[in-house]
């Protein structure tokens, strides 16, 4: 489980076809806090570490990345030089700054507008008809890992839905979300709770 709090961005450096895809992904971690096994959310997208090394500041690990996975996240996503939103997962005791997060995409969005305001910048972000049930004004979601609130919702005539997310300089500094440009595509992952109370409704509804 992890909370949707980033803790350091890392950069793919090397992608190899081996039936499924083979990563490596340098990061400013200590190796010695990366266990082989252990699970990494890498932009929203729970993996596990198979290899690892490096030193303190400089580390690297590899995770095995299969084919469902790369067709259900943002395209492009997997390639040589692609920063990505890092976080080691939650340990018992462990502060829970963000929401809970499972590391399990449930579909991909597009940055739909971008526009300053104040020092922050608002966001509008369209998603799929299929989640549009579970996105809440002041509900969290994951946007490529990042836990973020829901500031406002627009529902569209094709079943598509947008919501507004203020990045705040921190968020876009400390992430890669002050990078993305108009119609890049995001991993997105609903509120836990809320797919639960979806699913409990749609039985009550049968």
């Amino acid at each position: 489980m992890f909370t949707g709090i980033v803790t350091a961005i890392g950069t793919i450096t090397g992608v190899e076809q081996r039936g499924d895809l083979r990563v490596t992904i340098a990061c400013p971690y200590d190796p010695a806090t990366i266990a082989i096994g252990a699970s990494i959310a890498c932009s929203g997208v729970c993996l596990t570490v198979i290899d690892r090394g490096g030193e303190p500041g400089a580390a690297w690990f590899r995770v095995d990345v299969s084919a469902e996975t790369v067709s259900r996240t943002a395209r492009a996503m997997w390639r040589e030089g692609r920063r990505l939103n890092l976080e080691q997962s939650l340990k018992l005791g462990d502060e829970l700054g963000g929401h809970i997060v499972s590391g399990h995409v449930d579909g991909v969005g597009a940055i739909a507008d971008w526009r300053p305001e104040g020092d922050s910048t608002r966001l509008t972000i369209r998603a799929p008809a299929s989640l549009a049930p579970f996105i809440a004004q002041k509900g969290s979601i994951a946007v490529d890992g990042v836990s973020l609130t829901v500031n406002e919702l627009a529902d569209r005539a094709d079943g598509t839905v947008d919501f507004g997310i203020n990045l705040i300089p921190h968020t876009a500094e400390a992430t890669t979300l002050g990078e993305m440009a108009q119609g890049a595509e995001l991993n997105l992952e609903i509120d836990t709770v809320a797919r639960y109370l979806q699913r409990l409704e749609s039985l009550r509804a049968a």
